[in-house]
């Protein structure tokens, strides 16, 4: 599934990337999104956009257009 259909509440595991350039891939997998990295999605802003996640103990907020590539696998 995309990233963009997770709920605020649910569970996730990154499985992988898809059309993503390698070097943005990279920026991602640096902020510890590595396949196999579980999160969880704790607010949505307002109009949508960010995201905020919970992954490795840290907060990270992401865009919608940032996260488009991740494919993810809810739990």
């Amino acid at each position: 599934m995309q990233f963009d259909q997770l709920q605020i509440g649910d569970h996730a595991l990154v499985s992988g990337f898809k059309d993503v350039p390698e070097s943005y891939r990279n920026r991602l997998m640096s902020l510890g999104l590595t396949p196999g990295t579980p999160f969880l999605v704790q607010h949505r802003a307002p109009l949508g956009d960010p995201v905020a996640i919970l992954v490795r103990g840290f907060r990270l907020s992401l865009r919608s257009h940032e996260a488009a590539g991740m494919i993810v696998e809810r739990l």
